[in-house]
C-alpha cells in the first residue's frame, strides 16, 4: 500500500459535478493498493495517518495529529502513486494491485478506517474525480508500507 499525503486546509472530492467527500483542515491521502494488502496492512496504515503529527501545537511545533484535533481525513483511491517512471517517458502502471483487487482492497482498507476514526470522508474507486484541495505548509509525505521509503 502507498500514500501520498498532504496536510490541507481544506479538501473535496467531486463527481459529475457533486461533491461525494470532503473535509475541512486535516489530511487528504491518495491512496494506492498493493496486492496482497491485507487488514495488517491496513492497521498500519491508518494508524500511521491518524497519527502522524504534522499540525502544530501551541508552540509552532508539529507535534499534533489529525486524532488530538479531531480534524478530517480524506481517502482518494489513486493507482498512479504506483506509477514507474524510471524508464522512458511514459509511466508503467504494472506495480500495485489489478483494478479487481484494488477495489476489494480500497473499499476494505476505507471501511476499517471508517470503523476506527468518525472523521473520514472517501472518493469513489475508478470514477473520474476531480479533486481539489489547499495544501497547507505546504507539507507533502509519502508512505508505503514496504517501507522502502
Amino acid at each position: 500500500m502507498r500514500v501520498v499525503l498532504q496536510r490541507v486546509a481544506y479538501a473535496k472530492v467531486n463527481v459529475d459535478g457533486k461533491t461525494v467527500g470532503s473535509i475541512d483542515r486535516g489530511i487528504m491521502a491518495l491512496v494506492g493498493m498493493n496486492t496482497g494488502d491485507n487488514i495488517k496492512t491496513f492497521e498500519w496504515m491508518f494508524n500511521k495517518l491518524k497519527n502522524i503529527r504534522i499540525f502544530e501545537d501551541g508552540d509552532g511545533k508539529m507535534n499534533l495529529s489529525i486524532a488530538d484535533m479531531n480534524y478530517g481525513l480524506l481517502l482518494v483511491p489513486n493507482f498512479s502513486v504506483y506509477a514507474d517512471a524510471r524508464k522512458g517517458n511514459r509511466p508503467s502502471f504494472a506495480l500495485g494491485a489489478k483494478p479487481d483487487e484494488a477495489r476489494e482492497s480500497f473499499n476494505a482498507f476505507t471501511e476499517y478506517a471508517k470503523n476506527n476514526y468518525d472523521k473520514v470522508e472517501c472518493g469513489i474507486f475508478q470514477a473520474d474525480m476531480k479533486v481539489e484541495l489547499l495544501n497547507d505548509g505546504p507539507i507533502t509525505i509519502l508512505l508505503d508500507s514496504d517501507k522502502i521509503f
